[in-house]
């Protein structure tokens, strides 16, 4: 085991990280932007370096920086945590070449991965369902990219191969719309990912997202860990997700993460990973793998009892897995809601002092978050300040553990998306379970237009 290990993340996140090292013993070395340097991470770590100001290329994203923060303080390994550097093969490279370990997979398995068009080849070849689409990227000629349209049949969507995050994508439902939409993709992908290829995909009407957690030793053992739901999503940004899915057949769950599992051991995968799938008419399609540890990792560590940041750790170190497919049982169902510092309808973000900070306790009830009392959130990062996760014995009881403890949480001084959460834990839809990708958006823009309608009739 490592004897001290570096986190290059801030946040909830950072935290989380430090709570599992200590729990194995292990030192941490926290750095920081001279906007985080009041966070309480800051504080509970062995040691911290402030690696730059508070714009994220200068210090969250800045390689050389993290790179001799690690040197001086005679670090190991060094924890990406999920965002920033978390998925870029030249900082694995650049960290392994160093002399540190990266808690990762290899820089080619995340190049590979990063890739859409790459990651889709891959999957099709060790077994995993793909949506229908073509074959790898776009060509030049437009005849042949209406041809390619016409065998997959509208509506079709553009991808930019290099994407991420619900950017670089566009909806196709007529020919004639077709060629404009792929320059603009394209354009629009060489800048925001310095990668102008695109790929086309068959365009699923009402799907729900799915994702499969996996954990890989180098030793070719793979498990997954049951599956989560992250339907429920704005701008393909995810608000709540859920473990296990609700109101599908548990065969083809099984049937989809045993294949999830069989082609980490083909590649070779090492680490933790998510496989994530829409899933529409009781079919599993491929969208892409992410390389790293997910925001949503509790719902999976409540439901199985592993804890993934501690085997990210553990893997990294050249362990093997301490236990097979076999011993990984689903108990119960969890929930967690993303809390983030914005308006609830309007989605505007509420930097600011925090002047007040009560969490919510009780049976079931977990709450990541690196906030307290007097804390500042800076204008400059992701909005997410937290998350509240319930757990119980089945949905149900998530749903009402979720409901109380929404309900007891406290945070003034700013504004957040709680009063959102609020409305969907009664939403009857959800409560159902099985809504779509679309049901947030769609559920927003009815309720803008209702109000719209009744400010113009008064």
């Amino acid at each position: 085991m490592f004897e001290k290990i570096l986190i290059a993340n801030r946040g909830e996140i950072a935290l989380r990280i430090q709570r599992a090292c200590r729990e194995l013993g292990v030192k941490t070395v926290v750095v920081y932007s001279e906007a985080d340097k009041e966070a309480k991470y800051v504080r509970l770590a062995d040691e911290a370096v402030c690696i730059g100001p508070a714009p994220s290329n200068l210090s969250y994203l800045n390689m050389p920086a993290l790179i001799s923060a690690a040197e001086v303080t005679d670090a190991e390994a060094i924890h990406p945590g999920y965002g920033f550097l978390s998925e870029n093969a030249d900082f694995c490279e650049r960290v392994e070449r160093s002399g540190f370990t990266f808690i990762g997979p290899r820089a080619e398995t995340i190049r590979m991965m990063g890739d859409k068009v790459t990651a889709k080849q891959t999957m099709i070849k060790t077994g995993v369902p793909c949506v229908p689409g073509s074959d790898g990227a776009l060509p030049d000629d437009p005849k042949e990219i209406v041809k390619i349209a016409r065998q997959v049949g509208y509506p079709v969507i553009i991808k930019a191969a290099g994407g991420g995050g619900g950017r670089g994508m566009r909806v196709v439902h007529t020919e004639a719309a077709l060629i404009n939409a792929v320059n603009m993709t394209r354009e629009e992908a060489g800048r925001a990912f310095g990668n102008p290829q695109v790929y086309m995909e068959k365009f699923l009407e009402n799907p729900r997202h799915i994702e499969i957690q996996v954990l890989a030793d180098s030793f070719r053992n793979a498990v997954w860990l049951g599956e989560r739901d992250c339907s429920m999503q704005r701008r393909h940004q995810k608000v709540i997700e859920e473990a296990p899915a609700p109101n599908i057949a548990r065969r083809l769950l099984d049937r989809i993460g045993d294949r999830c599992a069989d082609a980490c051991k083909k590649m070779g995968y090492v680490g933790a990973g998510t496989f994530e799938f829409l899933y529409e008419n009781n079919e599993f399609y491929f969208i892409e793998m992410n390389t790293r540890v997910q925001v949503e990792h509790p719902v999976s560590e409540l439901i199985t009892g592993v804890d993934i940041v501690k085997e990210q750790i553990r893997i990294a170190a050249g362990e093997r897995l301490a236990f097979k497919q076999r011993d990984i049982q689903l108990r119960g169902h969890a929930i967690e809601c993303r809390i983030n510092a914005e308006d609830p309808f309007k989605f505007v973000p509420s930097p600011g002092r925090i002047t007040s900070w009560h969490p919510p306790g009780g049976p079931g009830v977990r709450v990541d978050s690196h906030v307290y009392d007097g804390y500042f959130v800076p204008p400059h990062y992701d909005s997410m300040i937290g998350k509240v996760i319930t757990h119980g014995p089945d949905r149900d009881t998530a749903i009402r553990r979720m409901r109380n403890a929404l309900a007891e949480m406290v945070v003034e001084g700013i504004k957040t998306n709680i009063p959102l959460h609020r409305e969907l834990m009664v939403d009857g839809n959800f409560v159902e379970g099985g809504t779509s990708i679309h049901y947030l958006e769609e559920r927003l823009a009815e309720k803008a237009q209702t109000k719209a309608g009744a400010t113009n009739g008064s």
